[in-house]
């Protein structure tokens, strides 16, 4: 088969004939037709990010593909199916704290290296090998237009920090960083989810005009000035009563400011979910308050990506039209040109714009 190889931090993907992979017992052997390029993917290939891909790699964060091949431990699942494969990959052999690796991009921890180094590369390719559990069957309409589809892959983790946060329909939510790849998504999501009321705060003044021209007056856009005190009064004016859940999608390079701001708006016994990358890069700590967490019952929680049954939630919000993808723009880019869909990504990383590699094309 043919895949993208990252051979070393810092040089470009290399595309060239590897041997095929093959699918042992509980896993599922897939042939990729699409695969969301996250923005950010030029600073993990450059080394900006740090993240503990050991190269060469064939890199990428799930995708939407076809049945090649299945194991005898697949009851339902047959060759031909169009599938989402989902890159969180827990071990098997700890119920309780699995180690996890998101295959073809990042793990948490010794054993969660330990399974990339088995699980070790991703959807730039041809054809993936995927563990059993983390293939899901698509309707079948999704056939129509399978590169629209894999926006799954951003869609998902949002969903997955609100569910970690007890969205309920009717309640209002902040989400801090809205004006994000992610944050937007998660605009989309909690609206999708029946979030009465949605704040928006960010910097850019075109993508909160963008949100409120798309949602309308569910959504309170919310322009920052960078300021601690006068973003929080703005935050919770916006609200126009208390806001029920604050889930954090801020990027590495914003500071901890922006997202205590935005955290200490919730309401006595609310909750705050910190799903974002503040503090990767080095810098001054969240620092929330002590006293304000107890004498107010907060509840804060960190979440990474998301449990295995948002995949099947996201997919019923998308098939029913719940989660609408018509708006968003997608721009294909074969696996010729991968390095041109990576740079792509990085310059088009704004609201529902969306860069796909399609390996079969």
């Amino acid at each position: 088969m043919r895949a993208a190889t990252l051979t070393a931090f810092g040089s470009p993907l290399t595309v060239h004939d590897v041997p095929d992979p093959a699918a042992g017992g509980g896993e599922v052997l897939v042939e990729v037709l699409a695969t969301c390029v996250p923005p950010y993917a030029a600073e993990v290939f450059g080394g900006e990010r740090r993240y503990p891909l050991e190269p060469p790699v064939v890199p990428g964060v799930g995708g939407i593909g076809r049945v090649a091949r299945v194991g005898p431990d697949a009851t339902r699942l047959k060759v031909g199916d169009l599938v989402w494969c989902d890159s969180t990959v827990r071990a098997r052999d700890d119920a309780l704290t699995p180690d996890i690796t998101l295959q073809g991009w990042s793990s948490r921890g010794e054993g969660g290296a330990r399974l990339a180094r088995h699980l070790h590369d991703g959807p730039f390719a041809e054809l993936m090998r995927v563990p059993t559990e983390n293939v899901y069957s698509l309707p079948a309409g999704a056939a129509v237009d399978p590169a629209r589809w894999s926006a799954l892959g951003v869609h998902t983790i949002p969903y997955g920090g609100l569910l970690a946060g007890r969205l309920a329909a009717g309640e209002t939510v902040l989400i801090s960083g809205a004006t994000g790849n992610l944050g937007s998504s998660a605009v989309a999501v909690a609206l999708a989810m029946g979030a009465g009321h949605v704040v928006a705060p960010g910097r850019n003044r075109a993508v909160l005009d963008l949100l409120a021209d798309r949602f309308g007056p569910r959504v309170s856009p919310v322009e920052l000035s960078g300021d601690e005190d006068t973003d929080r009064a703005a935050m919770a004016a916006a609200a126009d009563g208390p806001i029920d859940l604050v889930l954090d999608l801020l990027p590495p390079q914003a500071p901890a400011s922006a997202a205590r701001a935005a955290a200490m708006t919730v309401r006595e016994y609310g909750r705050v979910v910190l799903m974002g990358g503040v503090g990767m890069l080095g810098g001054a700590d969240l620092a929330l308050p002590y006293p304000w967490i107890m004498r107010n019952s907060v509840t804060v929680r960190g979440q990474w990506m998301y449990p295995r049954t948002a995949n099947a939630g996201m997919i019923r919000l998308i098939a029913t039209g719940a989660l609408d993808l018509a708006p968003e723009r997608v721009t294909r880019f074969g696996l010729d040109r991968v390095n041109d869909a990576v740079a792509h990504a990085a310059a088009h990383g704004g609201p529902f714009d969306r860069t796909v590699l399609t390996p079969r094309a």
